[in-house]
């Protein structure tokens, strides 16, 4: 027993000065290890107590044991007041000084189509329209039946769709907009309809997803010349100067009659053979238009013998490359953010 009692004496005298040494959580998890680890001074004494003579087997337990407890509040009160400790450093050193002067932040941009949305909506509201949203996933009515198009028209063949297991698609163009708004405004109408639409389609010029902005028009003795005064007006607009404008005839099922829009080149008016923009044509296709087909009026729920107009669309990120002077369509979904704000003046 006295030889027990000497060992615990040098242990827990060992114990001290190396808890009293220790300045981190970490130097005092190696004391612990030290003393009350599974090869530690204290758990080694333990493993001594049952070769003792039975009669003082128990006085050596009592005394290891109270060593143990002793030694285990000591590093519980050390590790509460290192943790302390430790807390307020590390708040210390991430403290901000609100006193001091901010740093600053680099001016952001605007993406080309979201400013030429901007831009196009500002213009058309001064011509009195308002805009008009849709959702996104369409039902086939709206995209396909509504618009004159039923379900053995080849002109499906030219939108290729992606479709949902129901039956709903994701729209490809905003034109359902314009079925939806008749229906619940009626007429008169004037509305312009913005929105992202997809076709699986995707090279240098087509991207699977793109921005469209569609107008309509429905009113009293609308004619060819009122939908041909409000293009050449907003085509004169987004380019910040009159520009000649030719039309040529084409086909959609939800127009007639139904016409294209090209106007002179941005670039070189038609002066440079070379030319990068119109490939020497000197005529840039924008836009695709028409009179409401009078079934299209019908399914919007007024009465095409009162009410006739006109409805157009344009591709945003077409009119914004060409606005911009961008080279690649696939730039504008890429975040390619020096390339976008590059030789723009927003």
């Amino acid at each position: 027993m006295t030889s027990i009692q000497a060992e615990l004496g040098i242990i827990e005298r060992d114990f001290t000065e190396q808890v009293s040494a220790a300045s981190s959580s970490e130097e005092l998890q190696q004391v612990k290890v030290a003393f009350l680890g599974k090869k530690g001074a204290v758990t080694l004494i333990l493993k001594k107590l049952g070769s003792l003579p039975p009669e003082t087997r128990p006085a050596a337990g009592q005394a290891v044991n109270s060593l143990r407890d002793r030694i285990e509040a000591v590093i519980e009160d050390k590790r509460a007041r290192l943790d302390e400790i430790e807390s307020e450093a590390a708040e210390r050193s991430s403290m901000v000084d609100v006193t001091l002067p901010h740093r600053g932040r680099s001016g952001g941009g605007v993406h080309p189509v979201a400013q030429l949305t901007h831009d196009v909506i500002e213009i058309l509201a001064g011509l009195g329209f308002s805009v008009a949203l849709g959702p996104e996933i369409e039902e086939d009515f709206y995209n396909f039946e509504a618009l004159n198009i039923p379900q053995s028209h080849p002109a499906r063949d030219m939108q290729d769709t992606f479709y949902f297991p129901d039956g709903s698609l994701l729209r490809t163009h905003t034109s359902p907009v314009q079925v939806r708004s008749m229906l619940r405004h009626g007429a008169p109408i004037r509305i312009v309809c913005p929105g992202r639409v997809y076709r699986r389609d995707s090279d240098p010029t087509h991207s699977p997803m793109f921005n469209q902005l569609e107008g309509l028009l429905v009113d009293r003795d609308i004619s060819v010349a009122d939908m041909k005064g409000c293009l050449e007006t907003l085509m004169a607009a987004i380019f910040s100067r009159p520009l000649k404008a030719r039309y040529r005839a084409s086909y959609f099922p939800f127009t007639e009659p139904s016409i294209e829009l090209d106007i002179e080149c941005v670039e070189c008016s038609g002066k440079n053979p070379a030319c990068r923009i119109c490939k020497g044509t000197g005529w840039l296709e924008v836009a695709g238009m028409g009179m409401v087909h009078p079934n299209v009026i019908r399914y919007g729920g007024i009465d095409p013998s009162i009410y006739n107009g006109f409805a157009w669309g344009i591709g945003l990120d077409r009119i914004a490359m060409l606005k911009y002077g961008l080279t690649d369509l696939r730039i504008l979904f890429e975040g390619n953010v020096p390339y976008l704000l590059s030789g723009r003046s927003l």
